[in-house]
């Protein structure tokens, strides 16, 4: 049965994770041991490294983009372990992103992944058998499989089974032991607060003689007698290191420190992932699973303020889709709560089913805390905090303090629906982005004033921001009204091609110097949905992150070309982007063959192995194919095309059809109901070079 606040627990797990994540990330090993740790930082009690924008790991992207099969191919909750390979296969771009790409036979999800390219199906990709024992006992069996805790609350067992079936798509043995262990305490954990029997709970699902329970019982017995976890931590240098346990990150030394920052954190969210960290080995790992489950028990009250902040509700990922890469962590909550409710056959409430609009931007701010990552642009003349005191409905709503403004000041408080290379430290795992927000669509949100100074009420401008120029689109000053709550909304302009990397209000103080503008504005509802209608002017774009802007790449050299996409290829390549949601649209560009047989565009893709291309096929024809888990050809007829000839291609879909024009007239058409959704873009199925022109955009 579902628990009461299972949203809000689900919240909390998922930011405890995520904080964990973030504070071991910056001591990984191989270069950050323990000692290093400890004579660098001593106690760590506070992130050690501050982030522009914490990009994306490879603990974070497997959870949220494995769970994924739940909608994919397990739509009758039944797991099974080919349904999470087939994520795998569709989410992940080759050797970019998504988890470590260490080689074959020494990263286990890269050695994985090849089998599953290579037709060897799960579990055996991940077995003993197929890759021996110790690449299948490695700490990746319990990193990614967090969320299936969460979707199956007060269900240890259904859990750890859950859990096990996604973990042996690359693991085996003490590798699925792992998940089964974490994805039990995680579901035990919403209705228990004793992290002892929470971990008892764990045992409970792993055989007694396993290697796993027996770390796990050896740091239990230990502490017993030893309350410094130092001294704990060297027993399992001592008689569980990494010396007795081969390859690159074996799961054993590292369950031993999972078991002992729950059982000496003693229930305290912060102390627990701190010590998971200072323990070294698999730091963001480690810290990452513990902050699962200490952030489901102790709930969203216990993650201490100098953690959440940081975070603020912003998640980048490094999967196949840029769209999904930019994730909300409250929206995120409600997405694997209505799964919870699904896989448990109960009703979910009302509020949570409305508030949830896959494809749109909507921040109710209902979750205790939420910022839905809302920023702002100086923080000497504002700060913004959640708050109850007031809402236009509901429990919650963002307060922004505005401190003595004058005529001139400004600040900005603005949602960032697209990020470029240089909004991140680092690029580890090269989180490609496409825009969540586009021309065409409504941008709307309530505000309300609450000022105490000033000879003149404050004024806003909702604006947008373009990415390639920076410049601030303002569309028109709005005064607002004292006490009251009022509607604000706009249309998103055209951009001319440009990208759109910041959507808000510009705040502007209107009194003179001796009468301070101070006082709160509340925002409640800010959404931004309807269809959209837009251009990619690929001259505006920009190559980073191993793609072009805002493009996901999955092979192939993709370049800027006078103006134009260039791809050169070897193999199957495509390049993705657009809103991951969109059912009903058109995509509009100009396409030159310069060599091979193949040039196409795509529609309603739903990762690398779903969705449809159309164009340019081999010996004077042009051909539909369905993509699913390989291509399949639907419709294709006879055409002449020619080498250096450029052609304007428009591919649409509308409900089952899916109809391709070449030069504006009607040329080819199918009808297919297995891709109702998805991405669009271009590429090709055979070795050549193609130039595209710029993109049109039309939803409908």
């Amino acid at each position: 049965m579902i628990p009461e606040q299972y949203l809000e627990k689900v919240y909390a797990g998922f930011l405890g994770m995520n904080i964990g994540i973030r504070l071991g990330a910056p001591v990984e090993p191989t270069l950050w041991t323990y000692d290093r740790i400890r004579n660098t930082y001593g106690e760590i009690t506070g992130y050690i490294k501050e982030y522009k924008n914490f990009g994306a790991d490879d603990d974070v992207n497997g959870p949220v983009y494995f769970l994924r099969a739940l909608y994919d191919d397990a739509k009758n909750g039944l797991l099974k372990p080919q349904d999470v390979a087939r994520a795998w296969l569709n989410y992940a771009r080759e050797g970019i992103g998504m988890f470590w790409w260490g080689g074959y036979g020494i990263s286990t999800e890269h050695t994985a992944y090849l089998n599953l390219k290579h037709g060897i199906s799960a579990p055996q990709s991940g077995s003993m058998l197929q890759n021996g024992q110790i690449l299948a006992e490695q700490i990746g069996g319990q990193i990614f499989i967090d969320t299936w805790g969460l979707v199956n609350p007060c269900n240890p067992t259904k859990a750890a089974d859950f859990g096990e079936a996604a973990a042996s798509v690359s693991h085996d043995g003490e590798g699925l032991y792992g998940a089964r262990f974490f994805c039990a305490c995680i579901a035990k954990a919403f209705a228990c607060n004793d992290i002892m029997e929470i971990i008892q709970t764990g045992l409970s699902e792993i055989p007694e003689a396993s290697t796993y329970a027996k770390v796990v019982h050896a740091v239990l017995e230990f502490h017993k007698e030893h309350e410094n976890w130092r001294d704990c931590y060297d027993m399992l240098v001592r008689d569980w290191g990494y010396d007795k346990y081969g390859g690159v990150c074996h799961i054993i030394p590292n369950a031993g420190v999972c078991a002992l920052a729950m059982i000496y954190g003693n229930g305290d969210f912060a102390r627990t992932i701190e010590i998971a960290t200072m323990c070294g080995w698999d730091t963001d790992c480690n810290a990452g699973n513990v902050g699962t489950v200490l952030g489901v028990m102790c709930g969203i009250e216990a993650l201490p303020k100098h953690y959440r902040e940081p975070i603020n509700d912003g998640i980048i990922l490094s999967g196949i889709s840029g769209y999904l890469n930019i994730l909300d962590v409250p929206t995120y909550a409600k997405e694997i709560a209505l799964l919870g409710y699904q896989l448990a056959g109960e009703e979910p409430p009302s509020e949570v089913v409305s508030s949830y609009k896959p494809g749109e931007v909507y921040f109710d701010f209902e979750l205790p805390g939420s910022t839905h990552n809302m920023r702002l642009s100086d923080s000497f003349f504002c700060t913004a905090s959640y708050t109850t005191e007031r809402a236009y409905e509901g429990k919650g709503s963002l307060k922004i303090l505005v401190d003595r403004m004058t005529r001139g000041n400004q600040c900005k408080l603005y949602y960032k629906p697209f990020y470029r290379r240089d909004e991140f430290s680092d690029e580890r795992y090269m989180p490609v982005l496409t825009p969540t927000v586009y021309s065409g669509q409504k941008v709307s949100m309530k505000l309300f004033l609450e000022q105490w100074n000033g000879w003149e009420t404050l004024g806003i401008a909702p604006y947008i921001r373009t990415m390639s120029d920076k410049k601030e689109h303002l569309q028109g000053y709005i005064k607002l009204v004292e006490d009251q709550w009022i509607d604000v909304d706009f249309t998103i302009p055209d951009t001319d091609g440009d990208l759109i990397d910041e959507v808000g209000i510009v705040m502007e103080g209107y009194s003179i110097a001796k009468a301070k503008t101070l006082g709160f504005i509340y925002l409640d509802q800010f959404m931004i949905s309807g269809k959209s209608k837009y251009s990619i002017a690929i001259e505006k774009q920009r190559k980073e992150f191993g793609t072009i802007t805002p493009f996901s790449v999955d092979h192939g050299a993709w370049a800027k070309e006078g103006g134009q996409l260039s791809l050169m290829r070897c193999e199957p390549a495509f390049a993705y982007a657009g809103n991951y949601h969109s059912k009903n649209y058109k995509i509009k560009t100009f396409v030159t063959p310069v060599h091979g047989e193949s040039h196409m565009l795509m529609i309603r893709a739903q990762g690398a192995m779903r969705g449809y291309i159309a164009g340019f096929d081999k010996e004077n024809k042009i051909a539909i194919y369905k993509n699913n888990f390989g291509y399949k050809k639907i419709g294709e007829i006879g055409y002449i095309w020619s080498f250096g000839t450029t052609y304007e291609l428009t591919l649409e879909a509308v409900d089952s059809n899916i109809t391709l024009y070449i030069d504006r007239k009607k040329v080819l058409e199918i009808s297919d109901n297995d891709f109702v959704y998805g991405m669009y873009g271009c590429g090709s199925l055979q070795m050549g070079r193609t130039l595209f022109g710029d993109f049109i955009i039309e939803e409908y």
